[in-house]
């Protein structure tokens, strides 16, 4: 496995992790994760992990940010991959 790939990896665990953390954290008075760390981790290639997220833990499902904005990111991060691949 290529470093590029195990970095893409651990950034998609870490973004998923932190999506169950602040699921967990969101009924109580703790520290949450800011919205902007989830967003610059799914632009920095952790999205796979924050939509997953999203979706097994129904969490940020109705912030339009999130709804729309990860997988608009998603469609962007394959269009550049399949745009190097050529």
């Amino acid at each position: 496995m290529q470093a590029a790939e195990i970095f893409v990896l651990s950034l998609n665990l870490l973004a998923f992790l932190l999506m169950f953390y602040d699921k967990l954290v969101a009924k109580g008075r703790r520290f949450r994760v800011p919205e902007k760390v989830l967003i610059m981790l799914a632009i920095m290639g952790g999205s796979a992990g924050i939509w997953l997220g999203m979706k097994i833990w129904r969490h940020k499902t109705k912030h339009r940010l999130f709804s729309l904005g990860i997988p608009l990111i998603i469609f962007l991060q394959v269009a550049l991959l399949l745009y190097w691949q050529l």
